[in-house]
């Protein structure tokens, strides 16, 4: 496009500024060139405006949109859940279960006897191992994965429903 056709398209979509508008009205008004040529492109815009806009098919819309829906219903549900991490949340647990057990047999006083009491523990100074940042910490932790797990069980719901 040349720069008299930009011009004059600038000028009919309204996108120039005032100076430029009063500049191109009297190129218009004086110059033959520009009169034919804005004639012809504004015949151009009306022909374009005139113009109804093509549609698709009920039929295609129908077909894009069942091929979409067989796509996505080829993909597993669990299939986005990898099982290396499962194993490593359920491997955490038992490690932090395992480590608490441990832990309590070494410290039972196990010389006390055959006495119905429970035999008395020594618990270490928990006040040093849970300071205020660990604890926030593990708060924050619990919360992120009991929202994860209540969103997997409104997604499970969400699908039941609707299958």
């Amino acid at each position: 496009m040349n720069s008299i056709e930009e011009k004059l398209w600038e000028y009919i979509d309204g996108a120039c500024s005032t100076e430029e508008r009063e500049a191109i009205d009297l190129l218009i008004a004086q110059d033959e060139t520009y009169r034919q040529k804005y004639l012809e492109l504004l015949a151009l815009n009306r022909e374009i405006a005139e113009m109804e806009m093509d549609e698709p098919s009920m039929a295609l819309t129908y077909n894009v949109l069942e091929t979409i829906r067989a796509d996505y219903a080829k993909k597993p549900l669990k299939a986005a859940i990898d099982s290396r991490i499962i194993k490593g949340i359920a491997g955490f647990f038992v490690f932090t279960i395992a480590a608490l057990l441990i832990f309590m047999l070494v410290n039972i006083n196990w010389s006390a006897g055959n006495t119905a009491v429970v035999p008395a523990l020594k618990l270490p100074d928990l006040k040093v191992f849970l300071s205020g940042s660990v604890v926030k910490g593990f708060l924050f932790f619990d919360v992120v994965l009991l929202l994860f797990l209540f969103d997997g069980f409104l997604r499970k719901r969400h699908f039941v429903k609707h299958s």
